[in-house]
């Protein structure tokens, strides 16, 4: 047997006591410091649905920071609405879009880096997504039951997801 260059990662061991080389995201830090390792791993669908979720984060912050730009900027973008039991007036629709859209781009970012912070944020920021989308029905009703759809399936995503934390044994 030969005896192998000293690495800084060394090789894990498996319940049969076979030896194995350290995974993917095992970076020998303590469980807690960077969040869960990346990318995300874990069961197939859930692992890639979060970094799915992450991309579709990235992307309706974007979304939703030029859809706020576009309710400051002019009022005549979208139509509006006589009585409805929820009004704000679109400048304040804006503003609560530009916001949104602002944690929702960083939340995404989080999420593709592996924080676990993120995770958690994407969830209540998915929700809280829904909810106002839900209120912002009537000035864009097909895109508003597209962009629930997609905040559903973002918080599936995320809570189906249970990754290691770096650095633990797997």
């Amino acid at each position: 047997m030969t005896q192998q260059p000293h690495s800084t990662q060394q090789p894990h061991s498996t319940p049969t006591g076979e030896e194995r080389p350290p995974a993917w995201g095992d970076s020998g830090q303590a469980p807690g410091t960077r969040g869960y390792g990346a990318p995300p791993s874990g069961g197939g669908l859930a692992a890639g649905g979060a970094v799915f979720a992450g991309v579709l984060m990235l992307m309706n912050g974007v979304i939703a920071i030029l859809q706020g730009i576009s309710a400051l900027a002019k009022d005549d973008v979208y139509a509006r609405v006589g009585s409805y039991i929820y009004s704000i007036n679109l400048t304040g629709w804006g503003i609560i879009l530009i916001c949104l859209g602002a944690v929702g781009v960083a939340t995404g970012w989080g999420i593709l880096q592996g924080m676990s912070w993120a995770r958690v944020c994407g969830i209540v920021l998915a929700g809280l997504s829904a909810i106002l989308q839900f209120m912002f029905l009537p000035y864009a009703p097909v895109w508003s039951v597209i962009m629930i759809a997609v905040d559903v399936f973002v918080i599936w995503a995320l809570a189906a997801n249970h990754p290691a934390p770096a650095g633990a044994n797997r």
